[in-house]
């Protein structure tokens, strides 16, 4: 199964303390696998380095390459097609775009914006990370 972590979500799941957290556990026993694009992992870096600092953003560097190499579960996409699904917060294209080029059928978030994507024959659908974890039995 392939999913789509937006950043909203990103920062719970890094949490050591935050019941999100056994997100980051199932990915790393590999349970899912993780579609990340270009676009997606600056913006990871973008929102959450200045929160959590240098010495841990680069930790999950290191952990997500550890991830790709152990487990082969890292999809990096490089979408080069947009599909401008969301017209109300643009910005949160690129998640879609990341989500449909890598074939997810998840993308794992909290914003309503990507509500939308019921309404469409894309195959990712948005799901809350409690959601998530109850279909995974996590």
């Amino acid at each position: 199964m392939i999913v789509v972590i937006d950043t909203n979500c990103l920062l719970n799941i890094l949490s050591l303390r935050h019941p999100h957290g056994v997100l980051l556990d199932a990915w790393m026993d590999g349970r899912y696998d993780w579609a990340i694009s270009n676009e997606v992992l600056s913006e990871y870096e973008e929102t959450t380095r200045p929160r959590i600092g240098e010495r841990r953003w680069n930790d999950f560097l290191t952990l997500l390459n550890s991830g790709a190499e152990v487990n082969g579960n890292l999809i990096r996409q490089q979408p080069d097609f947009r599909f401008q699904v969301i017209k109300s917060d643009l910005d949160d294209n690129k998640f879609i775009d990341c989500a449909i080029t890598a074939n997810a059928q998840w993308i794992i978030t909290h914003d309503r914006h990507f509500d939308v994507l019921a309404a469409t024959t894309y195959r990712p659908r948005p799901i809350r990370p409690d959601k998530f974890m109850e279909m995974m039995n996590l």
